[in-house]
């Protein structure tokens, strides 16, 4: 069965970024339908599962905090960790420019009209390579939104329901866009093939049975699909060379259905990809004991003090510490010729600096609970990562090293872990603890951080030795790579229009969010600071819905 349903603008997807979308150019009074393959119970997308951090600029939150920072030191930081070198990085740049700027700028100030609210202390994520212009945070800009990624999703969710019950948006669910409809060089709607009915759970994969087709017709198509994390064969194809061998064995940080279909559709209809290599993965990643989705990974959001070792036991190099460069720790570990790697801490560390992505994993956050909350700060293992400590594959927890080294090998690789090789490792970083001055970056690092309030008070544990009887049991966290986020995409001008090989827009066509590289096809280059995922969604849905109500 066919049908034709007319709207101004088309969104494709239902995430934060279509979302931010829809609700742009409804309230500039055009008739908006979304359509979304999924269920509408995954009304949200991947931003519903999401910690909610989102990169800000000299807030009132960090200069309370005593933090000072400034939109001069965020660019140093971000073009230190972006390093544009392609002449395809002209746009890509001016969208990091224009995103520093509202960062820095409105940004705030418009999320809190909407009534968003912020945790009061600020994280300092991913701190960098250790040099002043290159990679990383120079100071902490990770502001946990107040109920985490739900709670970000709210007011728009909340808007697109009541701007529905008005008529002014469609929400079309189990609607699979199959294809771009072009008409003189134009992008004038899209055909969909509309699935059967589903009432799977958020984030599970849903029947892809299909019951009838659609034809949708609009001035003007907004690509808000996501990106390839879930589709782990199309990581590997475009894993760049510079990350080394594509992994064997990953776990999965979206859902099955973020499976960057939508990118080559919009290629189809004459959008240009750029920076399809550039990608971020975690390789802080737990086989998730208690899976919504197949092969279900969550990410660790470690402090500095956990010792890192390589699958064979071999401490990993300065700067490669625990939140410090993702991706320079990727490619280090990509050199090893294993999937996976170690920490190894103690129940000291435990409960001071582990915390878990997701706002299933931080039910305090999520669920605005000030009574939980306050656990964080008294101290204690959370009851998440207790029942990861129980039930994950990935812990070991032993009393003595020999139990340690056992359980090790009995998760990771038989006999790659030696009791003597991990107790040498582990009595020389112990004896820089035992010095107030010493060699050891990590243990420098670790009395540094803690200068900063905030690291002090709920993420730095006191450096202690490892080996101390009095700080343990034991543990050891086997870390897998996480697929996450695609950096690069379709690439867009600052109007958020769709632009193809010649360089010139593609009539009626624009994109947001991950499906843009969250803005211009890569705003973030090689590397990403954090907090800028959920922020470019919001950013590049924004330009892009208001720009569509002129198509």
């Amino acid at each position: 069965m066919r049908n034709s349903l007319d709207s101004d603008v088309i969104v494709i997807g239902a995430g934060l970024a279509g979302l931010v979308a829809a609700v742009e150019a409804a309230n500039a009074g055009r008739r908006v339908t979304i359509v979304e393959q999924e269920p509408a119970q995954s009304l949200g997308g991947q931003a519903f599962w999401s910690l909610g951090g989102l990169f800000l600029v000299d807030s009132p939150e960090q200069r309370r905090m005593g933090v000072r920072d400034s939109r001069d030191l965020a660019a140093q930081d971000w073009f230190g960790s972006a390093q544009f070198d392609r002449p395809e990085d002209y746009w890509p740049r001016r969208w990091a420019e224009a995103y520093l700027d509202f960062a820095a700028g409105e940004k705030r100030a418009w999320l809190h009209g909407l009534g968003v609210r912020f945790f009061p202390v600020v994280g300092w994520a991913e701190r960098g390579d250790g040099r002043a212009e290159g990679h990383g945070n120079s100071v902490p800009r990770f502001h946990l939104t107040w109920g985490t990624g739900p709670g970000l999703l709210e007011p728009f969710v909340r808007r697109v329901r009541s701007l529905a019950d008005a008529g002014r948006i469609r929400l079309l669910f189990r609607h699979r866009v199959d294809l771009l409809l072009v008409e003189g060089g134009a992008v004038v709607g899209v055909r969909c093939a509309v699935l059967e009915p589903s009432s799977t759970p958020r984030g599970m994969a849903s029947s892809r049975t299909v019951t009838g087709e659609a034809e949708l017709r609009a001035s003007a198509v907004v690509v808000a699909s996501g990106g390839i994390g879930g589709n782990h064969d199309l990581v590997r194809r475009m894993w760049p060379a510079r990350l080394g061998t594509p992994p064997s064995s990953m776990v999965a940080g979206v859902p099955a259905h973020v499976d960057g279909r939508m990118l080559g559709i919009a290629e189809d209809a004459g959008g240009r990809l750029i920076n399809g290599d550039r990608m971020w993965h975690y390789v802080e990643g737990l086989r998730n004991w208690n899976p919504v989705w197949e092969n279900h990974g969550i990410r660790i959001l470690p402090g500095p003090s956990s010792v890192w070792l390589d699958a064979a036991g071999r401490r990993l190099p300065p700067p490669l510490f625990p939140g410090f460069d993702t991706l320079g720790t990727l490619r280090h570990l990509r050199e090893t010729g294993y999937d996976y790697s170690w920490f190894v801490l103690t129940q000291k560390i435990i409960e001071k600096e582990f915390a878990l992505s997701g706002s299933e994993q931080n039910p305090d956050l999520t669920g605005k609970d000030l009574r939980l909350l306050l656990g964080r700060v008294r101290g204690g293992v959370s009851e998440p990562i207790g029942a990861f400590m129980r039930h994950g594959p990935d812990f070991v927890v032993a009393t003595s090293l020999g139990q340690l080294v056992e359980g090790m090998n009995r998760v990771g690789e038989p006999g790659l872990i030696s009791e003597s090789g991990l107790r040498d490792v582990l009595e020389a970083r112990d004896r820089e603890i035992e010095n107030p001055f010493g060699k050891d970056a990590q243990v420098m690092f670790l009395r540094g951080h803690r200068r900063y309030r905030g690291d002090r008070l709920i993420r730095v544990a006191a450096p202690h030795r490892i080996l101390d009887p009095s700080a343990g049991p034991l543990i050891a966290v086997r870390l897998n790579i996480l697929t996450r986020k695609t950096l690069g995409g379709l690439e867009t001008d600052l109007s958020g229009r769709c632009l193809s090989v010649s360089g010139q827009p593609v009539p009626g066509l624009f994109a947001a969010g991950e499906a843009a590289g969250f803005g211009g096809g890569g705003m973030m280059g090689y590397n990403a600071l954090e907090g800028t995922f959920l922020g470019g969604c919001l950013f590049s849905g924004r330009v892009a819905g208001r720009t569509a109500t002129s198509a």
